[in-house]
């Protein structure tokens, strides 16, 4: 059964009355806001949103998340339906579109790095990341993805399409592999810190030795099928684990991934060249569980230079 609300707000958005449609979700969200909080507002006004979001010119679509409506009204980086809000407005115009109009700077920073995601070059049409995280893709960023897939593909009235990236995908080019005995656990690293930030749903450990033996410490199994893989078609994987909660954008992923590498390249940011020579260095190996459901994360990275390894090995599904 259609409410009266939901055909009017659907009649809004036959006719492209985007004005009376955001003033709607301002009040709809600060009444939720005073009713059930700030995290169940955000996700009672979420679907309109979305609409808005999606399909409103971007001079109205950025005041989702501007101040002007008053308290409990603004969409924050954390309001999302199939995605987060400011991932779908990313999604849909380009930088030079909504640079002169975004306001909020933690919603300012996650548009652009979607819009590097996408293909954009903002490293002169930007202002600096403050992490130092580039704002462009580096070469091993968009190897290991097929065609329009590091960001989701948002769907009109709701709803998303995204890729199922796990790593391994697949057995090809993996083989019978007779790990050997697992090295002692290191503690207290940063990027290991780092690394479970990026993948909350998996385990992380770090080793004084190659890849295998770090791969060894978070599987039973001595014999596994598994193999050496280029960084670049690991970076996928790694970057949707971040991004796996529909709260977290893909941009959250890359910035997270670059923290974790930052680390591991032993800095105390991402700083753009040492990222660059620990992925052209760094040796990756990854194996298979039988246990591996539709979303799975098996990877151990060596850091020839300093002799140490880091591996990551989970499921986001129970």
């Amino acid at each position: 059964m259609i409410t009266y609300q939901e055909h009017r707000l659907r009649t809004l958005v036959e006719g492209g009355r985007w004005p009376e449609l955001l003033a709607a979700y301002r009040r709809a969200r600060a009444a939720a806001v005073a009713q059930v909080g700030e995290e169940r507002a955000a996700a009672e006004t979420a679907p309109l949103g979305h609409l808005i979001a999606y399909s409103a010119p971007p001079e109205l679509a950025v005041r989702l998340f501007g101040p002007d409506g008053g308290p409990g009204t603004a969409a924050g980086v954390a309001d999302h339906d199939a995605g987060p809000l400011w991932e779908v407005l990313a999604t849909r115009h380009s930088w030079l579109r909504l640079a002169p109009l975004l306001g909020p700077a933690p919603v300012r920073r996650l548009v652009a790095h979607t819009r590097v995601l996408v293909g954009e070059d903002l490293s002169y049409g930007a202002e600096p990341d403050p992490e130092g995280v580039p704002l462009v893709l580096e070469p091993w960023e968009s190897a290991g993805w097929g065609e329009n897939s590091r960001v989701r593909d948002y769907l009109p009235r709701g709803g998303s399409r995204s890729a199922v990236l796990s790593l391994p995908a697949t057995r090809e080019g993996l083989g019978p592999v007779l790990l050997p005995a697992p090295a002692g656990r290191l503690r207290g690293q940063r990027a290991t810190r780092a690394l479970a930030a990026l993948a909350e749903w998996a385990e992380v450990v770090c080793v004084r030795g190659p890849a295998p033996e770090a791969a060894a410490r978070l599987t039973a199994a001595r014999r596994v099928t598994g193999g050496y893989l280029p960084f670049a078609i690991a970076c996928p994987a790694l970057l949707q684990a971040g991004a796996a909660d529909r709260t977290r954008g893909s941009a959250d992923g890359r910035l997270a991934l670059w923290r974790a590498l930052g680390a591991m390249a032993g800095g105390d940011g991402p700083d753009r060249a040492g990222v660059n020579a620990l992925v052209a260095r760094m040796r990756c190996f990854t194996w298979c569980d039988p246990a591996d459901g539709l979303r799975h994360l098996h990877l151990a990275m060596e850091d020839p230079a300093t002799g140490l390894s880091w591996a990551v090995s989970g499921s986001d599904e129970p």
